[in-house]
């Protein structure tokens, strides 16, 4: 905690700069007991909008069958986490001085968030409504980043045993010498819920920027939160009043993306740690997932490529497109798709396939051009269900939410599954019942705070 907070201090230091990706102005330097100091803090994007690293390269959505690229992977040092991650190997950073990407960056953000939760209360200006808002901010994006943690080092949410399954260390303070003992899983996810629900209360309807978050970002959260607990009906409660407050598609048949600041979709912009651009670690995808999207999905067209040819000979196959993303990260924040696809799955549940697949097609709608598109129909609520989660993968590839969706649907009947990989000629698996599925906590924080209890 006290390497987290250092780094974490020195970016609170700068944030009386100019964000220039949010374009929000900052005028002259922070004066100690200001309210304005906060203000500063939140607009600090980086802060608050990097997110995960190793979700998407667990997932199914990836296929490194590549020699060249094993080979390569295998050769770079660096690279070590990412070929553990995708076999599903322990430890993940073999060097026990490495720290973990994810863990650093959430943990940097609760920070963050902690101070301005201590501190506004006790600022000299500022009305309590200005206060309540920002502390609001600030319990958004701690419940992101809790909810984004317990989901990579916690096992997936059952409401039989999460009272006793290993979460996370709950922090919501900014002190640097408390234990950090795990919270379990249910008690991480409580603690989520109370500050969402608190966060939207205060919060303004829209904001000018989708990495502010308002009302609509909170509920989105509460409705990811649900989905991954399994809390279908209150689940599509909330994704319909994210969709209340927005719910603006965006045409891909256009054939372009927007910058992320600028998509009409994004309800709160989050982006994953890296693009995966650089070489040898680029993204190939799965032949499952082409199969899924084929090539006349729009979603095929504008985010897949062939192997880049800075890779250069020995590259095969189709891989994650940064370039055609506008250079940015993936976004994995929560967005009007999301939503729709949450209250499809909701609908399904509950035994209106009808409903569900209505939702599905007009999403679909803006994804093909209109000689491809063609309408889904479900032969029955199973069927709903199954066509619902497909529709998740085909627009969340490679946007860590697949890999969440794995979690929470391994035990499922409809998509209970072993998965394989083959790494340079050795096997690994991935079994439903397998600890696997929860991600080692990097050794280093560990021999720092022997409290912290190890996964299995």
């Amino acid at each position: 905690m006290i390497n987290i907070a250092a780094a974490v201090l020195g970016t609170m230091i700068l944030t009386a700069g100019c964000s220039k990706y949010t374009d929000i102005k900052t005028q002259g330097s922070l004066i100690p007991g200001q309210i304005s100091n906060y203000r500063y803090l939140l607009n600090y994007t980086d802060t608050y909008e990097y997110g995960a690293y190793l979700p998407d390269l667990a997932s199914q959505d990836i296929e490194i069958t590549d020699s060249t690229q094993q080979v390569a992977i295998n050769n770079t040092i660096s690279s070590a986490f990412f070929r553990n991650t995708y076999t599903w190997r322990t430890p993940i950073y073999e060097n026990t001085l490495d720290r973990d990407r994810d863990w650093d960056t959430y943990y940097g953000r609760i920070y963050n968030c902690n101070v301005i939760l201590d501190e506004v209360p006790g600022v000299t200006d500022g009305t309590a409504e200005e206060k309540a808002e920002l502390m609001a901010e600030a319990l958004t994006h701690r419940a992101d980043a809790y909810l984004n943690l317990v989901n990579e080092y916690g096992k997936p949410y059952n409401a039989g045993t999460a009272a006793a399954d290993p979460g996370v260390p709950l922090l919501v303070t900014p002190s640097l010498d408390q234990p950090l003992n795990r919270a379990t899983v249910a008690a991480v996810y409580s603690r989520i819920e109370a500050d969402l629900k608190t966060a939207a209360l205060s919060l303004p309807r829209t904001t000018q920027y989708n990495t502010l978050p308002g009302k609509a970002a909170a509920w989105s959260l509460l409705a990811r939160m649900y989905l991954l607990m399994g809390n279908y009906p209150a689940a599509g409660t909330y994704a319909d009043s994210a969709l209340a407050v927005k719910s603006t598609l965006l045409d891909l048949t256009a054939g372009a993306v927007p910058l992320r600041r600028n998509n009409p979709e994004t309800i709160l912009s989050k982006i994953a740690g890296t693009s995966f651009a650089w070489a040898p670690t680029t993204m190939r995808l799965s032949q499952e997932l082409l199969d899924l999207l084929g090539t006349k999905d729009m979603r095929y067209q504008l985010f897949t490529a062939d192997a880049p040819s800075m890779l250069g000979a020995g590259y095969t196959g189709r891989f994650f497109s940064y370039e055609r993303i506008n250079y940015e990260n993936r976004s994995i924040g929560t967005s009007v798709p999301e939503m729709m696809l949450i209250k499809a799955e909701s609908l399904a549940r509950n035994n209106n396939a009808g409903a569900a697949m209505e939702l599905v097609n007009k999403l679909r709608e803006k994804r093909f051009q209109a000689a491809d598109y063609v309408v889904l129909t479900a032969t029955d609520v199973n069927d709903a269900i199954v066509k619902v989660i497909q529709e998740r993968r085909r627009e969340f590839f490679c946007r860590m939410l697949p890999w969440f969706d794995q979690r929470r649907l391994k035990d499922d009947p409809l998509f209970r599954k072993t998965y394989t990989r083959t790494w340079q000629g050795a096997t690994y698996r991935l079994d439903p019942t397998s600890n696997r599925y929860v991600f080692p906590i990097a050794q280093y924080y560990i021999n720092l705070n022997p409290e912290i209890q190890q996964n299995p």
